[in-house]
Order: structure tokens, then C-alpha cells, then sequence
């Protein structure tokens, strides 16, 4: 995902939503009944389920959304040729077959990806899904008006940089081929192995032709998945799904789709949605969030209390917060002012600010501790619990700067336990002790966006994170390191400027692998390699603590996106 306001939004719908973003194993609490409390813990069909989320499921059309895994209220009703795979923890962060019979048949060098479609596949109103359909619906997601998913097809398909939707060119993508009803093929301009994982994103979702009514498709989108949309408010706001009749479990193994009714209600305030979630009174016994998290003042009353305590998901999603270096700007041109800081900041004084260490754990690696990122274990500039000031103290000594020196830390003004403040201020401390005087420059939240992701205005020290478009290390370390990837008339998200070409061949080298368990063998080294560098200074890797209502069971939460997955959630 670009950016943490992304995710938010993203993964709330992954969050989303996406752009919310939600883990070391992810799974249920583990003191408590993984179905939920209550007596009648055995999932069962029946009844509503109401989502109380803060940011509204906008743009639901699969063109538009930019979720992770294909989004959680979104995969209920769109379904992908992948998806995740809806489990707990780790084995949560596999791709599986969707639409598809399989995940994909790749050619020799990944250049060629060959599906086929599972049989009696069928849209809300009994018509049967087509390869065709799967074609056209991303073809469609190219249109400008439509614009908003995930960008990789653009430079992944054959001759498909320049192209405008099917609104504008009726002729399609060649790139993409339907040899007959149920046979989709891709052709790549280079090798990518993780395609599987892409996937999964709601472009890849089928839309008729017939049935396309541009814009206004999110008003009325035609589902492939178990719910249908009934009901569409405010761009989202207020979101009604009912059971689709026409979707058949036997060629859907992922989602369970026990409740009759998904009511999704969004636009509130993070208080009042745990406040709703803890009394947990009428339909909100039955109501779960897909975007809001228990602030540290909230995880202390819930702690205290039994009942409460049983009722929080624990969860992480591929993410870690971390300091930014600009190399152009000095000091930091100099690797030895970069590793001072590294060495100086305290993490345990920084996971404090982020809310404690039940919602934030020390990172010491870009990639997120999972095994599915590649996670190999390094600490190249080790500053123990509490910095390492010395050590900072010698380095800026051999830098020339025997007498400390003075920098600025931008950072957002945002309560967000991430870029914000508390998180600058500990900083701020933890550095005096090495004799660096930090001033900090706080900035509103789309200031500080724009400021960071140009690269004409962007700083030299600054507070940034990432999170991950499905769980490998290639989406984690490309969009930040890959030097072809750094953008000078856009947002750019490669901060440390790297065009190392050395880096930039072991990235091809990857992405041939269909491996994904040697991919991830290698990424995890490519994290050590780029380390040593010192271009950003990991910091901590969120862990998401969300409250459910007393009468929700079968509580899933995977490693892929770290929320509850309302695909499996049943009430009582």
C-alpha cells in the first residue's frame, strides 16, 4: 500500500478499505475461545451483522478499490481469480484459487500466466462468469474516470502503458487473451512470479459488459460473491449486502458467509465505535470494526476487564513505521551521521509513544517479522533498549562533528501513534543524549504527504512507514528501494533516492522465482543487504487490537491483512 492513510482506507475495505491498515503471529487473543464468548460458541446461518467502521467504503466499484487481498467488505461481494487464504496467523498468508482452478499455470520465465475458470460460476442474477467478463473488468480499471486501484497491471501487461479502458479503445488488451469461455491468459513484459498475489486485488474481479454502467456501477455493482449490494449511501457511508442466492459454496472454499445481512456503517468517530463495540447493546452485540483500532487509554480499561478482554482480535499486517534519510540533504549524505541516529534512538521509549508495547513491537528490519516477507532477523546498528548514545557520540566525532550537531525532524501533526508527535518527541529525546539537537517541524496531514513524496521538497529527516500489498517482500522493498521506481513528477515513495544497480538486478532476479518460498529467502537477505546502508531507521511494526460484539463468533484473523475477516464471522 502507498501510504498508512491508504491503508487505512485499503484495508478497511484493508483496512478496507484501504486505507486502513491493520500482524508476531496474527490470530485470535489467545485467552480466549477463538469462536468468541458465550455459550452457543458453533458457528451457525442467520441474522445481520452490523460493521461499524470510520472511513466510508468509497469507490465500490472493483475498478477503483486499492485494497489488500481483494479488501474485506469488498471480497464479500467480489470475488478474484485469488484470494487470501481465511485462516489464522500465518497460514492466513498464502494465496489460494478464487474464481480460478488454481492459482495460475506460469511459462518457464513467469512471463505467461494461464487460467481457467471453475465450473457453474455464476453473477446475482444467475447468468454464468466468463473469461471474457474477467478481461473486460480490467480492462475497465484502466479507464481514467475509474481510476484509483492498484497500479502494477499498467506496467506489468504487454502494451499496456498507454492504455485508456475500453470506454476509449474497444479493442481491449491484447496483453490479455480468453481462448474460449473459461481460459484466461496474461502476457508480462518481464518475469513476475508473485502475479498469483496480484492476483487477489479487485480489478481482476468479473464485470458484464451489459451490465456496466460506468460511473455509477459502484451504485450497483453485479456480484460474483456471496452478498449483493442492496443499498448504497452517501458514497459508502451506509452499506446494505444481502445473501446472494445465486452464489454457490461448492465452488467457493474461502468464504463462509454465515450472517443473512452485512450492514456496514461508516463515518463515525473511533470512540464512539468502541464505545458501542464494549456496551455491546442491540444490534451492536452483533457488530464488528474492520478499521478501528483500541487507542492505549482504551486497551487500559479493557485489560481491567474480563469480559472485554475476551472480546479483542489481535492481529498484524505486513507494516513497519521507520525514520527517512534524504542522502541529498546533509548531514545525511554522510553513512555515518545515518548510523549515529540508527544507533541513538531508543525503542523502547518510541513503542511508548506508539501506545505501549501491546500495539506496537520494536522492529529492527524494513520487512515485517513474518515468515512470508522473507523475515530474517538483523540488527546492523545495535542501539540495545535504550540507545546506544556512545556509539552515536563516536560516529558523529568521526563524521566531523565532535560537538553534536543540529537537524530537523518533519513529521505529521496527525494523532495517529505513527508519524506523530509522540512518536517525534521520543525521538527528539533519545538523540540529545548523543549530542544531536532535534527541532521539529510538524506539518498538517496532506502537507506532510506532499512535502515527503516530492522529491523536490522532500526532507532530509523524516518519519515515515509503509504497508504491504499482499504479504512478500517484493511490494514491501521495491516501491521503497527499486531506483526505477523513484518518480520526479509524482508521488515518490523510494525516500532514500537508492538507484543501486546491484539491488535493482537481485529485485529482477525475484520476481522470475515462482517459488515464493525461495522468494522470500531472498528478500529477506536483499533486507540485510539494503540495511546496511542506513537509508531509514526501522522503528516498530503496529499490532492492531480491535474490539467485536458479545454475540460474534468464529473470529479469523489472518497474517495478510491483521483484522478479523467478516467473510467468516457468524452471530448467535
Amino acid at each position: 500500500m502507498r501510504q498508512p492513510s491508504v491503508i487505512a482506507r485499503r484495508v478497511a475495505a484493508a483496512s478496507v478499505s484501504l486505507v486502513v491498515a491493520a500482524g508476531a503471529a496474527a490470530c485470535g487473543p489467545k485467552d480466549n475461545d477463538a469462536k468468541g464468548s458465550g455459550g452457543d460458541s458453533a458457528p451457525h446461518q442467520g441474522g445481520t451483522l452490523t460493521v461499524l467502521n470510520s472511513t466510508p467504503q468509497q469507490d465500490f466499484d472493483p475498478a477503483r478499490l486499492y485494497t489488500s487481498g481483494g479488501g474485506n467488505v469488498p471480497s464479500l461481494v467480489f470475488r478474484t481469480l485469488t484470494t487470501r487464504n481465511r485462516e489464522n496467523g500465518a497460514a492466513g498468508a498464502k494465496v489460494v484459487p478464487d474464481l480460478a482452478t488454481d492459482t495460475g499455470r506460469p511459462s518457464k520465465d513467469a512471463t505467461v500466466w494461464t487460467y481457467t475458470l471453475k465450473k457453474g460460476l455464476t453473477y446475482e442474477d444467475g447468468t454464468p462468469i466468463t473469461s471474457a467478463d474477467v478481461k473486460y473488468g480490467i480492462e475497465r480499471s484502466f479507464a481514467p474516470e475509474l481510476s484509483g486501484g492498484a497500479p502494477y497491471l499498467r506496467d506489468w501487461l504487454v502494451g499496456a502503458a498507454g492504455y485508456q479502458g475500453p470506454y476509449k479503445d474497444e479493442k481491449g488488451l491484447s496483453a490479455i487473451e480468453t481462448p474460449d469461455e473459461r481460459t484466461i491468459v496474461f502476457h508480462l513484459n518481464k518475469p513476475e512470479g508473485e502475479f498469483p498475489y496480484l492476483a487477489t486485488q479487485t480489478q481482476f474481479a468479473p464485470v458484464p459488459k451489459a451490465k456496466d454502467t460506468g460511473t455509477k456501477y459502484e451504485e450497483h455493482p453485479v456480484s460474483s460473491g456471496p452478498y449483493k449490494v442492496v443499498r448504497n449511501e452517501n458514497d459508502g457511508e451506509h452499506l446494505v449486502l444481502k445473501r446472494n442466492t445465486h452464489w454457490s459454496a461448492a465452488t467457493d472454499a474461502e468464504r463462509k458467509a454465515y450472517p443473512d445481512t452485512i450492514d456496514v456503517r461508516s463515518g463515525l468517530d473511533s470512540s464512539v465505535i468502541n464505545q458501542r463495540l464494549s456496551a455491546s447493546q442491540g444490534a451492536d452485540a452483533a457488530a464488528v470494526t474492520t478499521d478501528t483500532n483500541l487507542g492505549p487509554a482504551e486497551l487500559a480499561k479493557v485489560t481491567g476487564d474480563q469480559d472485554l478482554a475476551s472480546r479483542v482480535g489481535t492481529g498484524h499486517f505486513g507494516y513497519t513505521d521507520y525514520i527517512a534519510f534524504n542522502p541529498k540533504v546533509k548531514p545525511f549524505d554522510d553513512p555515518k551521521v545515518r548510523q549515529a541516529v540508527a544507533y541513538a534512538i531508543d525503542r523502547s521509549s518510541v513503542v511508548n509513544a506508539a501506545g505501549g508495547s501491546a500495539l506496537a513491537e520494536p522492529a529492527t528490519t524494513f520487512l515485517p517479522d513474518q515468515k512470508s516477507f522473507g523475515y530474517s532477523p538483523y540488527d546492523l546498528f545495535p542501539a540495545g533498549k535504550a540507545g546506544n548514545a556512545a556509539k552515536a557520540r563516536e560516529l558523529l566525532a568521526q563524521a566531523g562533528h565532535k560537538n553534536g550537531l543540529t537537524v530537523t525532524l518533519t513529521h505529521s501533526n496527525s494523532k495517529d501513534f505513527e508519524t506523530s508527535p509522540e512518536i517525534a518527541t521520543a525521538i527528539q529525546d533519545a538523540l540529545k543524549k548523543a549530542g544531536i539537537t532535534v527541532k521539529l517541524q510538524g506539518l498538517e496531514s496532506n502537507d506532510y504527504g506532499d512535502k515527503i513524496h516530492d522529491v523536490r521538497t522532500e526532507p532530509g529527516f523524516f518519519l515515515a512507514h509503509w504497508g504491504a500489498d499482499w504479504p512478500s517482500g517484493g511490494p514491501f522493498l521495491a516501491p521503497i528501494f527499486d531506483g526505477r521506481q523513484i518518480v520526479k513528477d509524482g508521488a515518490n515513495f523510494n525516500t532514500g533516492l537508492l538507484n543501486d544497480k546491484s539491488v535493482n538486478d537481485e529485485i529482477d532476479s525475484i520476481n522470475k522465482l515462482t517459488d515464493l518460498g525461495a522468494a522470500a529467502e531472498r528478500w529477506g537477505a536483499l533486507d540485510k543487504k539494503i540495511g546496511a546502508q542506513a537509508l531509514v531507521v526501522p522503528l516498530f511494526h503496529p499490532v492492531y487490537k480491535r474490539l467485536y460484539g458479545k454475540d460474534v463468533r468464529n473470529i479469523v484473523i489472518s497474517d495478510w491483512t491483521g483484522v478479523l475477516d467478516i467473510s467468516q464471522v457468524a452471530v448467535k
